[in-house]
C-alpha cells in the first residue's frame, strides 16, 4: 500500500506531484509505466493471437509512439475470447501462473450485463489497490471527507462498482460507507428511510436510479433538503441533467465521474465542471472513429479507447475500446492543471440507431425528454421494421397523459434530434419492468426488435 500511495498520490500530495507536472516529465512516466504493461500483455494468450494477426512481433512496439499499431479491442472480442475458451476466455493472465508456481490472490468479478452478457472482471492485488486510489482520489477531489455519511446505491452481488467503492472510501478516505446497493439488493423506500435514519450528506451511484431515489423519498413523506440533507452527489451523470438532479436531492452539488470495469476510474469532474481530469498518470486516453478506429484529434467525438498503465500483474489492458462516446476538451484546464480534460460520457456508438440517415442515441433522447417537468425522466425506445421502413417508438412516463403533451415532446424530439420518432405516453412506474431500473446497474433504455439479417 505504502508503495501504491508513493507511485500514485492522493489528496493534496497527488496536486503537489501530478495536477501540475509538465507534459514531458508526464511522458516519461507513462513510457516507463507502458513498458511494463506491455511486457505482462506478452505472456498473455489473447494479445498474442491479435497481435499476431495484425503483423506485430515482440521488439515492433518500442513505446507509446507505436502504440497506435497495435489493434484495439472491445467487449466482443472479449466475450469472443470467453466462448472460444470457457468458462474465462484466454485474456486474464491466470495461466501465465502455472510458468512460476502459485498465482497471487485474485479478485474475481462481472460486468452488470447490460449491453449483453455479463463479462469477466479479473484484478490482481496491485491493480486492485491502485485502482482503489484512484477513485478514492477522486472523491477527494470532489469534496469528499472523512466526516461525511456516504449512501452507495451501485450494485453488489457479482458486479464490481459496489465493492469497488467500499474498498476506496474504507481504504483511503475513512467516511462512514452505507452499503445500500440497487433496489433489487435493498428497497426504495428503505433505503431512503435509511438515508435520513443515519443522516447521509452524500450520494454514490448511478444518475437513473437516484433520480427515481428522489422521487420515492418524496412519496414517502421525506423532504430532500431538510429530511435527507445531500450536499453531494458522485456519479456519473454523463448527459443527464446536473440542474434537474440537483434540485431533486435539495440542491446538492452535482460532479461527474467516468470509468468502465476493465479499466477503473479514468477522470473525474472537479468543482470548476469544466470536464473531467483524466487520471493520465494512470490511464492512457484515445479518441477513436467509430468506424475506422483510427485516432481523432481533440475536441472531437469518438470512442474512448484506454490503455491502463498500473494493470501488469495480471490481466492487462491495452487499447481498450469502450464503445463509449467522449471527446477531450481543447485547451488548457481553469484549474491550472496539466492533465488532459475529458467532456465526460455521450452516450455508446454500439446503441446506436440509424434512422432515415440521422444517428439516433437513447441518451440525446432521455436528455431532451428531462428538460419537460411533465415527464418523470423513465423513458425506453423500442425499434421496428414498418413495412420499408425503421421506426422508433418512445415510450414516456408522464404524470399527465394527453394528445397535446405527445405532440409536444414529438416535435421537440424532432426538434433536437432532427428525425420523426413516436411517442407513446405511459404512467408514472409503467416502464419499470422494461427498463429492470431497480434491478439493474445501469436501466435498459432500447430494444431493437429488427430482423438480424
Amino acid at each position: 500500500m505504502r508503495r501504491a500511495l508513493s507511485e500514485y498520490p492522493l489528496g493534496a500530495d497527488f496536486v503537489a506531484r501530478r495536477a501540475r507536472i509538465s507534459r514531458d516529465e508526464l511522458r516519461s512516466l507513462q513510457e516507463a509505466r507502458f513498458r511494463k504493461v506491455l511486457g505482462r500483455a506478452w505472456r498473455i494468450g489473447f494479445y498474442r493471437r491479435r497481435w499476431a494477426a495484425a503483423g506485430i512481433e515482440q521488439g515492433d512496439i518500442r513505446g507509446l509512439d507505436d502504440l497506435a499499431r497495435l489493434p484495439p479491442y472491445s467487449k466482443s472480442d472479449l466475450m469472443r475470447s470467453v466462448e472460444e475458451h470457457p468458462p474465462f476466455g484466454d485474456y486474464h493472465g491466470l495461466e501465465s501462473w502455472k510458468e512460476g508456481g502459485r498465482r497471487p490472490p485474485v479478485v474475481f468479478q462481472t460486468t452488470s450485463g447490460t449491453t449483453g452478457t455479463p463479462q469477466p472482471l479479473f484484478y490482481g492485488p496491485w491493480s486492485r489497490e491502485v485502482q482503489n486510489i484512484l477513485l478514492a482520489r477522486t472523491f477527494l477531489l470532489q469534496g469528499m471527507t472523512a466526516e461525511d455519511v456516504v449512501h452507495s446505491s451501485y450494485g453488489f452481488g457479482t458486479v464490481n462498482m459496489g465493492h469497488y467503492t467500499r474498498e476506496a472510501i474504507t481504504h483511503y478516505i475513512g467516511a462512514l460507507l452505507v452499503t445500500a446497493g440497487t433496489g433489487a439488493e435493498t428497497r426504495s423506500a428503505m433505503q431512503v428511510r435509511l438515508m435520513a435514519q443515519f443522516r447521509a450528506s452524500v450520494l454514490v451511484g448511478f444518475a437513473d436510479y437516484l433520480r427515481k431515489l428522489a422521487e420515492v423519498a418524496s412519496e414517502e413523506g421525506l423532504a430532500p433538503g431538510r429530511d435527507i440533507r445531500i450536499r453531494l452527489i458522485c456519479s456519473p451523470v454523463g448527459g443527464e441533467s446536473r440542474h434537474a438532479l440537483s434540485q431533486m436531492w435539495g440542491g446538492a452539488e452535482v460532479l461527474d465521474v467516468y470509468g468502465v470495469g476493465d479499466t477503473g476510474i479514468i477522470g473525474a469532474e472537479g468543482p470548476e465542471k469544466q470536464g473531467l481530469h483524466v487520471w493520465e498518470d494512470a490511464q492512457l486516453v484515445e479518441i477513436l472513429d467509430p468506424e475506422t478506429l483510427a485516432p481523432l484529434p481533440d475536441g472531437t467525438i469518438g470512442n474512448v479507447c484506454a490503455t491502463v498503465l498500473y494493470k501488469d500483474d495480471l490481466f492487462p489492458v491495452i487499447r481498450f475500446n469502450t464503445n463509449d462516446l467522449s471527446a477531450v476538451e481543447a485547451g488548457a484546464s481553469p484549474a491550472g492543471w496539466t492533465l488532459r480534460r475529458l467532456r465526460g460520457f455521450l452516450g455508446r456508438s454500439d446503441n446506436m440507431v440509424k434512422l432515415r440517415g440521422t444517428n439516433v442515441y437513447p441518451t440525446a433522447i432521455g436528455e431532451v425528454l428531462r428538460r419537460d417537468p411533465a415527464t418523470s425522466g423513465e423513458f425506453f425506445c423500442e425499434v421496428r421494421r414498418k413495412g420499408e421502413r425503421d421506426e422508433m417508438t418512445v415510450f414516456v412516463e408522464a404524470r399527465e397523459r394527453s394528445d397535446a403533451l405527445a405532440e409536444r415532446l414529438r416535435g421537440l424530439l424532432r426538434q433536437q434530434i432532427g428525425v420523426e420518432l413516436g411517442i407513446e405516453l405511459v404512467g408514472p412506474g409503467a416502464l419499470a419492468p422494461r427498463t429492470e431500473l431497480e434491478l439493474r446497474q445501469k436501466p435498459i433504455r432500447l430494444v431493437d426488435h429488427r430482423p438480424k439479417h
